[in-house]
């Protein structure tokens, strides 16, 4: 594999809209994915840091690796971090991961270290040197060395070992692709931008929540080759397999696609593009890339949907309700206007909507012990037709006692369906009154959050 070219300077008037605008579908996530437990403590928790931001080295299999360390400026010892890694391509460096090459601070780890910096700067990023500026990982020595950083972040920093991941791009992709295959219950989910496998996938079996991206037009590692990685962990997380829909060879723009039936808490996404080749940062619209790019919005929001706490073996079921049932009006956390039986109907067949909160009876919902959401003590909250597919409509129907109309309310704010795995979702992000209330995939996004008032 050829050194990929790093970074152009780019400016490309259409690229703030690429990510909401060009993305056709776009879902991430998976319900449950996100579980209020407690993190594992490292030794580092509670004591004055050792490490510090910089250039650090370490010895790993009789040789000495260096790695360059971001710690938040407002560090604090009692709170645990979320860790990144950012693997350099081939023939790059640690310090084009670190710095962000040619676009600086905007695309430094790929653009996600700024995105972190405006959500309160809660991540440790850690940008480890290749030998050779690469990733071989003859005879595993690479996963060992991550390994051995490991060892020495986790005593040095606070750090939630439920929380790291892994990112990189070319051959950096191979090798989050490889510790994905090799630490399974170390990594809670990886990012490999246009990989391969080139680095190895020692063990292979089990689960990693799992994001690809990869270009048409890739004339360096070729889109089979990363529907390759892609599909180890479709078949791994338990989803149902699918080809997914991939752009027009021409149209300049990018699909992302969430795979249906994965384990609770093991999502797969894939994201398509056209346009620029064997890149990180395609932009929609033309050939170019740069850190304006919607892979980076696309990633942040993959990773920060987990929360901490181990990955769940099994679906995530709800707590019964206190007393066995629990009442009061379903408030969006985005809207601020309430899950609503329009024109207080009651016929089989109503599809909820958005509407401002008013405590009237097609307001007032009751979580019974059997997860059905009762509305005037009769009627539940429906998926149309037993439908399990994004944009099925929430009706209501005479409760019946089918999976259905039995539903998750979760701790982290979203209603999944028993049935479907999806989420009760305010249809197009809308906050008007009159939005129409579907299932769609998760995605963290705000318009899936709510609260029983």
């Amino acid at each position: 594999m050829r050194a990929a070219s790093r970074r152009r300077t780019v400016g490309v008037f259409a690229a703030a809209a690429a990510l909401v605008a060009a993305a056709v579908g776009i879902v991430v996530g998976a319900p449950g994915s996100a579980l209020p437990s407690a993190y594992a403590a490292t030794a580092g928790c509670g004591h004055a840091p050792t490490l510090a931001s910089g250039t650090h080295t370490i010895s790993s299999s009789g040789q000495n690796r260096s790695y360059i360390l971001r710690v938040p400026a407002n560090y604090d010892s009692n709170h645990a971090y979320r860790l990144i890694f950012g693997f350099h391509w081939n023939g790059g460096t640690a310090n084009g991961v670190d710095s962000g090459g040619t676009d600086g601070y905007n695309w430094s780890y790929y653009g996600l270290r700024r995105l972190s910096d405006n959500a309160g700067n809660g991540t440790v990023f850690v940008a480890p040197q290749g030998l050779n500026n690469g990733w071989a990982n003859s005879g595993g020595q690479d996963v060992t060395f991550v390994d051995d950083m490991l060892r020495q972040l986790e005593s040095g920093l606070c750090i939630d070992t439920t929380l790291v991941f892994s990112s990189g791009f070319s051959y950096g992709g191979a090798m989050s692709y490889a510790l994905a295959c090799a630490r399974p219950t170390v990594f809670r989910a990886v990012a490999v931008y246009s990989g391969a496998n080139l680095s190895g996938c020692a063990g292979g079996t089990q689960p990693v929540a799992y994001i690809g991206m990869h270009g048409l037009r890739d004339n360096v590692l070729n889109i089979a080759s990363g529907r390759s990685l892609r599909d180890t962990f479709v078949r791994n997380n338990g989803c149902t397999p699918q080809n997914p829909p991939e752009p027009a060879s021409g149209s300049l723009t990018h699909v992302v696609t969430a795979y249906s039936g994965c384990r609770a808490g093991y999502p797969v996404v894939w994201a398509a593009f056209d346009g620029a080749g064997h890149d990180p940062g395609p932009i929609d619209g033309c050939t170019c890339d740069g850190w304006m790019t919607w892979t980076k919005d696309l990633v942040w929001s993959f990773f920060t949907q987990f929360g901490g706490g181990p990955a769940p073996s099994t679906p995530p079921a709800s707590s019964p309700p206190p007393g066995g049932q629990q009442s009061g009006a379903i408030v969006g956390n985005q809207s601020g206007r309430c899950l609503d039986i329009p024109n207080a109907g009651t016929a089989n067949g109503t599809q909820a909507q958005l509407y401002d909160c008013n405590g009237q009876t097609n307001q007032h919902f009751t979580y019974t012990a059997g997860k059905q959401l009762q509305v005037y003590g009769s009627k539940c909250l429906d998926a149309n037709g037993q439908g399990t597919s994004n944009g099925t409509a929430v009706i209501i129907w005479d409760c019946n006692a089918q999976a259905n109309q039995q539903w998750n309310v979760n701790g982290n704010g979203t209603i999944t369906g028993v049935q479907s795995g999806l989420c009760l979702d305010a249809s197009g992000a809308g906050t008007a009154n009159g939005t129409k209330i579907i299932l769609w995939s998760c995605n963290g996004q705000a318009n899936q959050r709510w609260s029983l008032r």
